[in-house]
């Protein structure tokens, strides 16, 4: 009987030797499919006025590197958030599009390339650009820009030096009225008609966070109001 059992499990163990040797080596393991490189844009580029409002956007185009088909998608805004967006377009293997907007009016855009398998890359920095009115004499201010502190960061002390930049299509000099407190949407009005791009913050608590913005006046009564900037305090 023992002997039977012993030639049982011998068999066993060869059969399966031979199965082993038979069966072919396993898949392949997938290899990771990298997102393309962010496009760079040519044209419209921050702060032009653009006379034709049959805007021919351009960019230079990615690199994938699978040597995949790209995609471009180019969306259009009327605030630097893009949270009301007014254009979304989808182009294959061009790297420009031509799109009609209205007159006289502000714009953000901005792009980004997307592989055959749906790899996204970065969208590029934004832009803000006019287009021409009709007639018009003047153009709105362009939107201002953070310089100091940097955005969403952490300051020693009390005080703090803020600091923008601003420009005009016409030239025109240029006024600031600069709200800062702790609400998201700051109301309370710290400096009004001031000519310099910085103003000194003092007073300010420990542990807080601030919020300010920058209302940007020309001398033709065209206003344009300022993205919501933040910092808080150590």
């Amino acid at each position: 009987m023992k002997k039977h059992i012993y030639l049982y499990l011998v068999f066993t163990l060869l059969l399966s030797l031979s199965c082993s040797k038979e069966e072919g080596p396993g898949p392949e393991p997938e290899t990771e499919n990298k997102a393309p490189t962010v496009p760079s844009k040519i044209f419209p580029l921050n702060n032009t006025l653009c006379i034709d409002n049959a805007i021919n956007f351009q960019w230079n185009a990615s690199t994938d590197p699978e040597g995949e088909t790209l995609r471009y998608r180019l969306e259009i805004a009327s605030d630097a958030n893009f949270s009301s967006i007014i254009e979304n377009k989808s182009v294959t293997n061009v790297t420009s599009t031509i799109i009609t907007l209205d007159k006289g009016l502000s714009f953000f855009w901005r792009v980004k390339a997307i592989d055959s398998k749906n790899a996204e890359s970065d969208f590029s920095i934004t832009s803000q650009f006019l287009t021409e009115g009709e007639g018009e004499s003047n153009h709105l201010p362009f939107i201002p820009e953070l310089v100091l502190p940097v955005l969403n960061s952490t300051i020693s002390g009390t005080s703090t030096t803020l600091s923008w930049s601003a420009s005009d299509a016409d030239e025109d000099p240029l006024t600031f009225d600069v709200y800062l407190d702790t609400n998201e949407n700051p109301t309370t009005k710290v400096s009004e008609n001031q000519s310099n791009t910085t103003f000194q913050a003092s007073g300010l608590s420990a542990g807080t966070t601030y919020y300010f913005k920058i209302v940007v006046k020309d001398s033709k009564e065209g206003v344009t109001i300022g993205s919501i900037w933040s910092f808080s305090t150590n």
